[in-house]
């Protein structure tokens, strides 16, 4: 080749590298996006018989909606009702219903479809979570096609920011046998696909009423629960968002890293070491207070989740306006720790550990582990999958101790008055207080209340409460409408957007 045909080709390479690198026009915007998660939805996809938070991030606001929704503050907006109105003793509400409604396969949404999903939620074998809430409801009668009245057997003034969680979201009533597998609600996503280990699929549901601003049109929501493939899944561009991040020791690196966006925030995790109370062992009050004098909360934030986290005292958030700091009640003390178990007679105890595949819980169990060794007592680890944790800990309580962030919001009162919920505490005391919450008509006494039962724990200790779980967000650089926050663990696809 000659030497001017040899410049000729250098510069119509050059030429055209500087093409292909120019815009050509409008950009195209993006309108699909890949979300990761630590964990996939157990047992199913249908939140109203399934405990796992994990369904609530895939479907509720996207698959599911329910009478009312929360925004990333927590506050209480409608959403399948319109309205409500509240009657003078607190007792009865009577909500009015969005018309023009339809499920994903075409069937009318009207009042009929909230008494049957309200009637299956409070069922004898109901599996729901609030189960109790439904259980309470003395009468549901249905006006006319688009009016819901519900009188509840006492007052209870959080009924509407009960109902914007994900149990009590509206299915289709002639769908309720297939919705772990096929789940069709009203939401602005439709259910395409589940590939078990890998993904859940949706796209836009056109004929939602607010399908006109909703960007994105193609999700999925991918299941990465190894810290380190997430970050490497982010790098590479393969995931657009990671809600919560399980290497918090990455945080700080994606922090000062121009292609991503970060968040970070709160949760409504309560993370615990979960305590069977029915042991021998751990029914013993000395006991359960021994092992949490044992543990350096500090210093197990510091290693289970790099120092993001905040210390709690009782199972109660801290942002919360009536949360009550109660860490002193179970301070770091080993010689208490150790006297306390000399006094109940378990010098030498031996005790298992059930640890869930969340990061906090596998490296947070390792810390506890060798601080409870300190003060004499053995730990044997069990590492065990989120199916097994939730049939051998949750449902069979064969279990002595666990590690779990509990992140239903304000559920302190739903799952310590059940002396059958997975670690068995039982207590009157505790259970009249609750009562006097839900009949309270004012702040000031629900916040009495609330305080009281906080208190109530503290003394009980029917669990080891050791830090509020933060939400470490991050994201690709122009993805915007991700809550900073989870008041609940919702992923609202419909306010994302690229820009």
């Amino acid at each position: 080749m000659n030497k001017k045909l040899t410049m000729l080709c250098k510069s119509s390479v050059i030429s055209l590298l500087l093409f292909m690198c120019l815009p050509v026009g409008p950009a195209m915007a993006k309108d699909s996006i890949s979300i990761g998660m630590r964990l996939e939805p157990a047992p199913g996809l249908d939140p109203t018989t399934g405990a796992a938070a994990a369904i609530s991030q895939v479907t509720l606001y996207n698959i599911f909606e329910g009478l009312t929704r929360l925004d990333g503050g927590g506050g209480v907006h409608p959403l399948l009702a319109k309205s409500w109105d509240i009657s003078a003793d607190g007792a009865t509400y009577t909500f009015s219903l969005e018309e023009g409604v339809t499920f994903h396969n075409g069937s009318s949404f009207d009042s009929a479809d909230v008494k049957a999903q309200f009637a299956r939620n409070a069922a004898e074998d109901s599996s729901n979570k609030a189960k109790k809430l439904f259980s309470s409801i003395k009468s549901i009668t249905t006006p006319d096609a688009h009016t819901v009245k519900i009188t509840l057997s006492s007052a209870n003034a959080l009924l509407p920011f009960f109902l914007a969680q994900a149990t009590a979201v509206i299915l289709d009533q002639e769908a309720f046998a297939d919705a772990n597998t096929n789940p069709i609600g009203t939401g602005p996503y439709k259910f395409v696909k589940w590939t078990k280990g890998d993904s859940v699929s949706m796209e836009k549901y056109g004929q939602h009423r607010n399908a006109g601003n909703v960007q994105i049109e193609q999700v999925k929501f991918r299941f990465i629960n190894d810290a380190a493939a997430q970050v490497a899944a982010l790098k590479a561009g393969d995931l657009d968002y990671m809600p919560s991040l399980s290497a918090p020791e990455m945080f700080a690196e994606f922090q000062q890293d121009d292609r991503f966006t970060t968040l970070s925030g709160t949760t409504e995790g309560e993370t615990i070491l979960a305590m069977n109370n029915k042991r021998e062992a751990l029914a013993d009050v000395r006991v359960r207070r021994a092992l949490m004098h044992a543990i350096n909360r500090e210093d197990l934030i510091i290693g289970a989740v790099a120092g993001y986290g905040t210390p709690i005292g009782s199972h109660f958030a801290p942002h919360h306006p009536a949360y009550v700091d109660l860490t002193s009640e179970s301070s770091y003390n080993p010689d208490l720790a150790r006297s306390l178990l000399k006094e109940a007679g378990q010098e030498g105890l031996t005790l298992s550990l059930h640890l869930p595949p969340p990061s906090y819980a596998r490296r947070g169990g390792e810390v506890i582990a060798a601080m409870l060794a300190e003060v004499g007592v053995t730990i044997n680890i069990e590492n065990v999958e989120w199916a097994q944790w939730l049939d051998k800990a949750y449902k069979k309580k064969e279990y002595d101790l666990t590690i779990v962030s509990h992140v239903e919001p304000m559920d302190m009162g739903r799952i310590y008055s059940n002396p059958n919920y997975y670690f068995q505490y039982d207590s009157q005391e505790f259970r009249n207080i609750i009562d006097k919450f839900t009949a309270a008509t004012t702040v000031e006494e629900q916040t009495a209340q609330l305080q009281a039962a906080q208190r109530r724990l503290a003394a009980d200790m029917p669990n080891g409460f050791l830090f509020q779980l933060a939400k470490l967000g991050v994201a690709q650089a122009g993805l915007t409408g991700m809550w900073p926050s989870w008041p609940a663990f919702i992923n609202d696809v419909s306010a994302m957007r690229w820009e």
